[in-house]
């Protein structure tokens, strides 16, 4: 089974190299047969150029010139992925490395599951190292974009989710979104094409400045919210 890795990036040259590195070394350590993809989400501080210059195995480097959201780096790495399972994971590695474990054996024992979806309401370390505050936003945010979206995942909003190949094609590429609303659409279609989503325990290990601004992307979301539900109900499959 080869695994990608995708890793969305825009202006990380403060820790891409390090990740990049750290990344390689634990899939050429646990892994036959993988690639990392980083796709640059119209970086302006040269952090593709940093990966590239590493020269790293197996590692591609792809992206655009005008920055579009993560959700559209994400598409773009996804579908230009070339393993049976794919996964993204924030370019800080907020979940470390072993998550990508995991998701792998996640999908071994669930032989009949399309989508592995992190989540750090299932176990009680999920959220260890958070502040009060942060760990109480986070969990509301999540509660109402959730109640909005008309789920019952833990989490939707872990930004570590994978998916098999095929699953990945046919979601991503009816995806639209490219704002952090993303995670929402690529779930709002696994649902109506009646995919199989498995959760699995994740904590945050490396506790980066989160980029989420939590009124206005909230605000944002549950507008983008509306608009996808709309035309994904209207779409067929």
């Amino acid at each position: 089974m080869k695994i990608s890795v995708c890793v969305p990036m825009y202006n990380e040259n403060r820790v891409i190299a390090e990740s990049a590195k750290t990344l390689s070394q634990y899939m050429s350590a646990n892994f036959e047969d993988y690639e990392i993809v980083f796709c640059s989400d119209g970086s302006t501080d040269g952090c593709d150029k940093t990966v590239e210059a590493l020269n790293l195995p197996n590692v591609r480097v792809i992206g655009y010139e005008k920055n579009q959201g993560k959700g559209c780096a994400v598409r773009t790495a996804i579908l230009a992925a070339t393993g049976d399972v794919r996964m993204f994971t924030d370019a800080d590695l907020a979940y470390g490395t072993g998550v990508i474990k995991q998701v792998a054996d996640a999908f071994e024992a669930n032989p009949d599951a399309d989508m592995v979806i992190g989540s750090r309401n299932l176990d009680k370390s999920g959220y260890e190292g958070y502040t009060f505050l942060r760990k109480i936003m986070s969990k509301v945010y999540i509660k109402v974009l959730c109640i909005a979206g008309g789920f019952k995942l833990s989490d939707s909003q872990c930004g570590c989710k994978a998916f098999r190949a095929d699953a990945a094609e046919k979601i991503f590429s009816r995806c639209e979104v490219n704002g952090f609303a993303f995670d929402f659409e690529a779930i709002l279609w696994a649902v109506k094409m009646k995919m199989k989503i498995k959760e699995i325990p994740v904590r945050v290990i490396n506790h980066g400045e989160s980029k989420v601004r939590i009124i206005r992307d909230t605000l944002k979301m549950l507008k983008d919210l509306v608009k996808m539900k709309r035309r994904i109900r209207k779409t067929p499959v």
